[in-house]
């Protein structure tokens, strides 16, 4: 009777929607009856251009309340003027600091949440903002998707109609052609949100089944895409203990979830493989009470690798990817794997579990050897929130990048780099395999008291690669929530990492399968 209860309330909630956010559009000019005008500005100066389509006396008065309030023109800054003319608001946000694509994205995302009460059009004026840039009115609509984004599927209704003008247009003026947000970048913004969805959704709704089911809802209908679940009994047959180790303690069945997408010929696919944990209590080894809610977060890397296949795949890239999300829950109950006990992997590898709230590690170490078996990958990259400790080296500015293979690290920080998700890469030294010795098994997977704590879980997963495979490990566990909000990102999931992997793959250059320093 449990299980048909559970099912009924959670088809209730999967019921609910979220908020819809404005469309975005292009123009040459400004449309008739638009009720707030964005203004990005590094300097006073810039009025003339980008504010040419004002009346002298708007444009006058602007500069005056800039002069007033002493604006710096600092990325990120804004000011919001009413009561001039008649626009409902004049929004001015900084844009001195150089407008990289991520730049652009910032400015589209404030234009969208500083002008999310408008009733009426939306003006964001861009002539002349990045000349040369062939791409910039795409990432300023990306930014303004992204900044509007919202979760509001369990909120109760507000009892005040939502007014008619909210849902009109956010209309970018001026700055060029728009095809590549119609080829590509609207398809990002599809697989962003898929990523954020994820990660928001609470897990009594969101667990492995679920999961598969959301992503295959996600992928209906779109080319060369074939999605595999596999569950208990395959996985059992193809001898993946350490992931069924995990969720033995759950009433939720674990699921390892493929996406394959076939876009680029016959060359050797790109694997991601992500962490799909989706509810984490530590399971035996029980973490802390404070905070554990955010552990619903902790299928993040899981959520990154289906989103950036979403992306690529609706938008016809011309790549191959394999997309692996190694789902599980982690709970404490009678049949939970208990510390010290001792699992087989896919690979035929024995891992001693000391520590079961080391798990995310588990299930991928069956990720990646399996995907390596079954698909000869020109490279894998695993993205995880994997460990805390990661977040004391780098707090949430970066990602931790790990691997093997310098010229595979060098694409992945190009990458971050440009897109404004950055990574930075530490340490695998030889050291760790030392400490990661096991007296009965081939290795832990948690030494206790081991330092470094990010280091060692990487090379716990890095053993179940092969050497001469490409591989990087990335440790994202401290960039994919925000507590203070982002222009792009409001309060919540991020989606940290589907951009990074999408320009990764898109920009893939095939590196040499021998391997390097290794940061080391």
């Amino acid at each position: 009777m449990r299980k048909i209860a559970v099912a009924v309330f959670v088809a209730g909630l999967l019921g609910t929607t979220a908020a819809e956010a404005r469309p975005v559009a292009f123009a040459d000019r400004t449309p008739d009856g638009s009720a707030a005008i964005v203004l990005p500005l590094s300097a006073k100066e810039d009025l003339a251009v980008r504010g040419a389509s004002l009346d002298t006396a708007t444009r006058d008065a602007v500069g005056r309340a800039l002069d007033a309030a002493a604006f710096d023109y600092k990325t990120k800054s804004t000011l919001t003027l009413r009561g001039i003319g008649a626009w409902q608001q004049i929004v001015v946000i900084g844009a001195k600091d150089g407008l990289t694509p991520a730049g652009l994205q910032d400015i589209g995302g404030l234009a969208a949440r500083e002008t999310a009460s408008a009733d009426g059009p939306v003006a964001l004026l861009a002539s002349g903002l990045a000349p040369g840039a062939a791409n910039a009115a795409a990432d300023l609509a990306i930014g303004a998707d992204l900044g509007a984004y919202s979760f509001d599927r369990y909120k109760a209704p507000s009892a005040k109609p939502r007014a008619a003008g909210r849902d009109a247009a956010l209309t970018v003026v001026g700055a060029g052609g728009a095809n590549s947000y119609t080829a590509q970048g609207k398809a990002l913004v599809e697989g962003v949100t898929l990523t954020r969805d994820l990660i928001s959704e609470p897990s009594n709704v969101k667990y492995p089944e679920v999961f598969v089911e959301r992503v295959r809802e996600a992928f209906k209908g779109v080319a060369k895409v074939r999605i595999e679940a596999l569950g208990v009994p395959e996985m059992e047959k193809l001898g993946m203990g350490s992931i069924l180790s995990v969720g033995k303690g759950s009433q939720r069945p674990p699921r390892m979830l493929i996406v394959e997408y076939r876009g680029g010929g016959s060359e050797a696919p790109l694997v991601l493989a992500g962490k799909g944990i989706t509810f984490d209590s530590g399971g035996v080894s029980l973490k802390p009470g404070a905070g554990m809610w955010r552990m619903r977060t902790d299928m993040a890397g899981a959520a990154a690798v289906v989103g950036t296949a979403l992306s690529l795949a609706k938008s016809g890239a011309p790549v191959n990817l394999v997309a692996v999300a190694a789902l599980a829950e982690n709970m404490p109950d009678g049949a939970a794997t208990r510390p010290g006990d001792v699992v087989k992997a896919y690979n035929g590898k024995t891992i001693e579990v000391t520590n079961t709230d080391a798990e995310g590690r588990l299930v991928l170490a069956d990720a990646v050897s399996y995907a390596e078996a079954r698909y000869n990958p020109a490279a894998i990259v695993d993205i995880a929130t994997l460990t805390g400790s990661v977040g004391g080296a780098l707090g949430d500015d970066y990602a931790g990048l790990f691997s093997r293979h310098d010229a595979l690290a060098a694409q992945l920080m190009a990458a971050g780099k440009a897109v404004g998700e950055p990574l930075w890469q530490l340490p695998l030294h030889d050291a760790y395999a030392e400490t990661m010795k096991s007296g009965v098994a081939d290795i832990l997977n948690s030494a206790e008291g081991g330092r470094p704590g990010a280091g060692l879980g990487a090379h716990f997963i890095g053993a179940f690669v092969k050497p001469e495979t490409p591989w990087a490990h990335l440790d994202v566990a401290f960039t994919v929530w925000t507590d203070k909000g982002q222009p792009k990102a409001p309060k919540g999931a991020v989606g940290y990492g589907v951009q990074l992997l999408d320009s990764f793959v898109r920009n893939w250059k095939p590196v040499p399968r021998a391997t390097g320093e290794g940061g080391r």
